[in-house]
């Protein structure tokens, strides 16, 4: 039986913790270069899945090195941050002007493997699998946690289409390259602290 208590208690609890996350940043950068719709159909399947290994491993995931899950963020991290300043910029600008270009197997695709490999195992997964534990309510947990993480999958790949309105692509790749740098940087550090 679903309890609206306790989905209520999951949404609050992950929209919180994965807001400042790098899913948003993952969904702006998408926002900005494919048709929203499509984007957001990858990555909301790559979180319905992530939410149901979740939910499923209850808590065996708290198990795992912390540093080990560190260490594997901030390399994937550095990878990211390497393949965006060293893309080429020629036709960038063009592909932003016309998403529509784009299919939606190619897209979705392309959002659900970012999201599905960039979050295994992150805090928010995690978390997933305490509250299951805890509640001992996995449909309502998966239920708002998936909620929460559409909402911020949403927000950010919207964000990214207003932004593409007022700032260069070229710039929002680079802050994105940067920031991306800082995280790794950070996820790094805690692997070896």
């Amino acid at each position: 039986m679903l309890s609206i208590t306790v989905v209520a208690v999951v949404f609050g609890v992950v929209f919180l913790a994965e807001l400042p996350d790098k899913t948003a940043l993952a969904g702006l950068m998408l926002g900005t270069r494919y048709r929203a719709s499509y984007v957001f159909a990858g990555v909301a399947a790559a979180f319905l899945v992530h939410v149901t290994l979740a939910v499923a491993a209850g808590s065996v995931l708290t198990l795992l090195p912390h540093r080990l899950v560190q260490g594997i963020v901030g390399v994937l991290f550095l990878l990211g941050a390497a393949m965006l300043l060293l893309k080429k910029d020629d036709d960038e600008e063009e592909q932003a002007r016309k998403p529509a270009d784009q299919s939606f197997w190619k897209v979705a695709g392309s959002g659900f493997m970012l999201i599905l490999v960039a979050e295994f195992g992150d805090l928010t997964q995690i978390m997933t699998a305490n509250l299951a534990a805890r509640y001992d309510d996995p449909f309502s947990v998966g239920i708002g946690a998936v909620l929460a993480l559409w909402a911020v999958a949403a927000l950010g790949i919207l964000g990214g289409r207003t932004l593409m309105k007022f700032v260069p692509l070229r710039l929002i790749t680079r802050i994105a390259a940067l920031v991306m740098l800082a995280l790794a940087g950070f996820s790094l550090y805690e692997a070896v602290a």
